[in-house]
């Protein structure tokens, strides 16, 4: 009787292991938080991006006395990638947050940390003059 008893068991436990398999193959949504923020930088024309661009850059603590090219590089998980290029030669990674919150970054730095390259893939209408 005992010998059943064990047999039993362990068949539940094969059971419960099978069915646990299955729960974790289940599909999974992935969920995209944006902000207004993050929206808004992409309806901006070259002078204000670089506003918005040199404003995040400033707020880092780094320099720029104006950019010269700027745009869209792409899409982090769930940061928006811009790139700043300054008139002191420097090219900046600014990467807007679903929060509001802005991380900059050299482009020099970017290489080998999996972080998207440095490559503008949609530029802003407009041009970048002096007023920036």
């Amino acid at each position: 009787m005992k010998a059943r008893s064990t047999i039993a068991a362990a068949a539940l436990l094969l059971a419960a292991c099978g069915q646990q398999d299955n729960a974790s193959r289940a599909p999974t949504r992935e969920i995209k938080v944006r902000s207004a923020e993050q929206d808004q930088l992409h309806t901006l024309d070259a002078m204000n991006l670089a506003i918005a661009l040199k404003r995040a850059i400033y707020g880092a603590g780094y320099f720029c006395k104006r950019i010269t090219d700027a745009g869209f590089v792409g899409t982090y998980k769930n940061l928006d990638m811009w790139m700043a290029r300054c008139s002191e030669g420097r090219d900046w990674a600014v990467f807007a947050g679903p929060d509001g919150s802005a991380q900059v970054r050299d482009c020099k730095d970017v290489p080998g940390t999996g972080l998207p390259e440095c490559k503008i893939v949609k530029r802003p209408s407009g041009s970048f003059g002096e007023a920036s």
